[in-house]
């Protein structure tokens, strides 16, 4: 164990003693915050607005607060950029996280003083808990890496603006900044392919013990890395590398690509953040090397329930009704889908940020992310979300020993070929199976498994079994730099119930 690490592995253990204290009592500790919000914005114009000075209770609250997205904060927001403050928290924000909206453009969410720590701090614990859990501290004994978005900040309203990701690397203490690349210069060019080759130039002789990123983004890191070197694996490059922290998408999709990139399994953290709030966390661990690739549990994330947000919980098919039911944690069961929506210490009240979560344990309260509210398919009444077309996918293909690089769904209403519509699969495979026709009905027997409605249009001739579109290499990046969105936070999405995406993925199938 090198200096730096066995400095930091008492607050490694402290750090993980707390997050056992408060996880075991985490109904109390949200009751505790909702009753801390709801006063300390009592002042603010959104609290006049809804009267928070009368909420007592939670019930209170869901009178006074309807569940909004941002077109119905939109209005808020200017007032801020206008120079207000006190508006949907007290003072002004530390920040404005900038993200891409699909129906309001940009969209500016806040970020407190006393929120922005919490982004920058629920990472670093949940390394440092892995760090106590496992006793791997040699990560922070060596060079680390985060791939990233710019941290260059415009001003907005006076208030410093940017990319989240961009926005956390002013967030980096002192200490860490001697490990951390790359360099400020190089995370600040935009173009997503030279900023690469800059990353390369940078970490390609250093001793990388940690690498972070968004999966997609990473692969084409470790590509370059070899494609440079000429080596066969990333850990004849970085043979202390130990440690891959990761968030934004399910890892599973991209696991064995990584893995065989890297020359074996490397021990992770997942990571659930967001603009809005750090939603949750692994908290568990197995060693990578004993890791059974085939086992279908998943043991889910630690919800992050004391860091200033109050967590709410509506089934998901109910999200877009006039008066959805609203749960709070105490209320909650294991295995129901339900749509995600905030409360927070930067002053998004009744927030839904778009997102769909399952609980797989109350004790703790572990979550997994099912999807997208507005990522599903339901063309014929089947409403088929993304959880189910990733488990569906990923076991055929492990057992087939086929690697899967990307993938999207589309509904095929009226195909052009004639006949029963279907469920069409666009995949990129880096290994593809060797009858891909057997491939895709083993896909789809599953996909009937695990989705009752789904399964009865296929018997009743109402749809015809899914079809697969095998994509050229390196098909879905084309798409992405196509669409402006190469690199970053950015993502494919699982699934959409129109085919906006899979007409144009059609430029990139093999012919």
């Amino acid at each position: 164990m090198g200096f730096r690490s066995a400095l930091i592995r008492p607050f490694a253990k402290s750090i993980a003693w707390s997050i056992d204290r408060w996880s075991a009592d985490a109904v109390a500790c949200q009751e505790k915050i909702f009753q801390n919000l709801t006063t300390r914005a009592a002042g603010t114009a959104f609290g006049r607005d809804c009267d928070f000075a009368r909420i007592r209770t939670y019930d209170d609250f869901k009178k006074a607060v309807p569940i909004r997205d941002y077109e119905d904060l939109k209005h808020y927001v200017e007032r801020i950029k206008n120079g207000e403050k006190d508006v949907l928290w007290p003072g002004k924000p530390a920040y404005f996280a900038k993200t891409s909206g699909t129906t309001s453009g940009v969209k500016y969410i806040p970020m407190s003083k006393e929120s922005t720590p919490l982004h920058f701090g629920t990472a670093r614990n949940a390394s440092f808990n892995y760090f106590a859990r496992t006793g791997n501290g040699r990560w922070l004994d060596g060079k680390m890496i985060f791939l990233s978005g710019s941290p260059e900040l415009e001003e907005v309203g006076g208030i410093p603006t940017g990319r989240l990701s961009g926005i956390s690397n002013h967030l980096v203490p002192g200490w860490l900044r001697t490990n951390q690349l790359p360099s400020w210069k190089t995370n600040c060019i935009e173009d997503w392919e030279e900023k690469l080759e800059r990353i390369v130039d940078e970490t390609v002789n250093a001793d990388m013990r940690l690498i972070s990123g968004i999966p997609p983004w990473v692969q084409m890191y470790y590509e370059r890395l070899l494609e440079r070197t000429g080596k066969s694996n990333v850990k004849e490059i970085f043979p202390n590398y130990s440690l891959f922290v990761y968030g934004g998408v399910n890892f599973e999709p991209y696991r064995a690509k990584l893995e065989a990139l890297v020359g074996g399994p490397v021990d992770s953290v997942e990571t659930y953040p967001a603009s809005e709030g750090f939603i949750a966390f692994q908290d568990e661990f197995q060693k990578s090397e004993i890791r059974n690739p085939k086992s279908e549990v998943n043991h889910g994330l630690l919800l992050n329930a004391d860091a200033g947000m109050f967590f709410e919980f509506v089934p998901a098919g109910e999200i877009f009704n006039e008066n959805p039911t609203r749960i709070w944690l105490k209320d909650v069961e294991i295995g129901v889908n339900y749509a995600l929506v905030l409360n927070t210490n930067a002053g998004l009240w009744g927030y839904n940020i778009g997102d769909t979560v399952q609980f797989v344990s109350k004790d703790p309260y572990r979550i997994i992310v099912t999807g997208r509210v507005k990522h599903f398919i339901s063309a014929f009444g089947e409403h088929v979300i993304g959880k189910e077309v990733e488990e569906a996918l990923l076991p055929i293909a492990n057992a087939a020993g086929v690697r899967i690089v990307e993938f999207t769904v589309a509904p095929q209403v009226n195909p052009p070929e004639g006949g029963l519509p279907y469920h069409e699969w666009f995949i990129e495979f880096d290994n593809p199976p060797a009858d891909l026709a057997a491939f895709a009905a083993d896909v789809d027997l599953r996909m009937r498994t695990q989705n009752i409605y789904y399964d009865d249009l296929i018997a009743g001739n109402i749809l015809r079994p899914l079809k697969i579109r095998a994509m050229r290499r390196d098909a879905f990046r084309e798409y992405m730099k196509s669409q402006g969105k190469l690199g970053g936070q950015n993502k494919v999405p699982r699934l959409s119930n129109d085919r906006k995406i899979a007409e144009a993925l059609i430029a990139f199938k093999f012919a």
